[in-house]
């Protein structure tokens, strides 16, 4: 009997340590297991979520290219107020569309032209802005400033404008802020001021002709008095108030000036030929501001060309009306330096006995 509860214990305990045994390897099974099942649901989570993202990305491609087809073939209405007629203008004007036209942008134009008479600029400007255009180019300061104040919704690019912040039309020229940007076509006033003493190296004293009403052409007439004065050049204003008063003022220099300097003045370039009809007959050498005063009658300049300069403007135009940028975000507009060109007018340069070989 002993000996059979001794066996029968042994046998017991034997049983119970293969349970305990079964018991203990069971546990990391099922938590391996278990592990496993977490990490395969929280990869396939994470597979989901790419898929969604990805998803999500191709969706909004699909709408970007779908809003920038729709863009392109949207027809924009383009109004155009132009101050007056003469070729600095009217080249940036040509330059605009064909940066346009080369991107394939389609669009209507209004163009309209003010004349040189800031009575006209508003009256344009209220239609422009009425007729509910996409985008209006302003070219010149008057015309800018006319349509700035008429409208904050509107996308205004402005050109032909010397600087837009110190004129009010912008917050900053490297930020606008606001609808308007554009380019500037500041001129190398120092480096014509150079050129005036290369060509007329016996000269005492310049007049600075511009007409008061124009706030880009006061910047200009600051920078020349400040080259003319490092240099040692006596100077003095002669001013305008409409193109009227043209060929008197130019008159008035007669036996007085040795030279007469004139910047990119809106009033002087539109009569540049009276300008340079009164000088030339007087022996009064004239250094204009850009080149479509020289055709006309002055003697050289060294500067922009205001057909690229009108071509930058329009590729800002592009980015407003197709890739959607706002005007607040595109900085002003300025040609680099090897864009500026010397030109001299032969015909003013024989009939003043003036040699320009050592500047050509």
């Amino acid at each position: 009997m002993r000996k059979t509860s001794k066996v029968l214990s042994i046998v017991l305990a034997g049983a119970l340590a293969l349970s305990l045994t079964a018991c203990g390897g069971n546990k990391p099974a099922d938590s391996t297991k278990a592990a496993a099942e977490t990490s395969a649901e929280t990869t396939e989570a994470k597979a989901e979520e790419s898929k969604e993202e990805t998803k999500a990305e191709e969706t909004k491609a699909e709408e970007t290219k779908a809003g920038e087809a729709a863009a392109s073939d949207k027809t924009f209405k383009i109004g155009v107020l132009q101050l007056t007629q003469h070729a600095a203008l009217d080249s940036a004007n040509e330059g605009f569309f064909a940066a346009l036209d080369e991107a394939g942008v389609k669009y209507t134009a209004d163009q309209q032209n003010a004349s040189g008479e800031q009575s006209n600029c508003q009256t344009i400007a209220e239609k422009l802005v009425n007729d509910g255009s996409d985008l209006i180019l302003a070219i010149a300061t008057p015309a800018a400033q006319t349509v700035a104040g008429l409208t904050s919704d509107i996308p205004v690019i402005l050109t032909a404008v010397t600087d837009p912040a110190e004129s009010g039309l912008v917050a900053d020229n490297a930020a606008p802020g606001g609808n308007v940007t554009g380019t500037s076509d500041l001129t190398p006033v120092k480096e014509q001021i150079d050129l005036l003493q290369q060509l007329i190296p016996d000269v005492k004293t310049v007049g600075i002709l511009f007409c008061s009403a124009e706030s880009n052409s006061e910047i200009q007439a600051q920078m020349a008095r400040e080259a003319l004065d490092k240099a040692g050049i006596a100077h003095k204003d002669y001013t305008v108030s409409n193109s009227n008063e043209i060929q008197t003022v130019v008159e008035s220099m007669i036996g007085k000036v040795d030279a007469v300097y004139a910047p990119t003045d809106n009033v002087i370039a539109a009569g540049m030929a009276t300008v340079g009809m009164v000088a030339n007959d007087n022996n009064i050498p004239v250094i204009c501001g850009e080149g479509g005063m020289v055709e006309a009658g002055g003697l050289a300049t060294y500067g922009i060309d205001y057909y690229q300069l009108g071509y930058l403007a329009g590729q800002q135009a592009i980015q407003i009306l197709v890739d959607g940028v706002s005007p607040a975000e595109i900085p002003i507009g300025y040609l680099p330096a090897d864009k500026c060109e010397l030109k001299i007018n032969d015909e003013t340069a024989n009939a003043l006995g003036i040699d320009t070989s050592a500047v050509k």
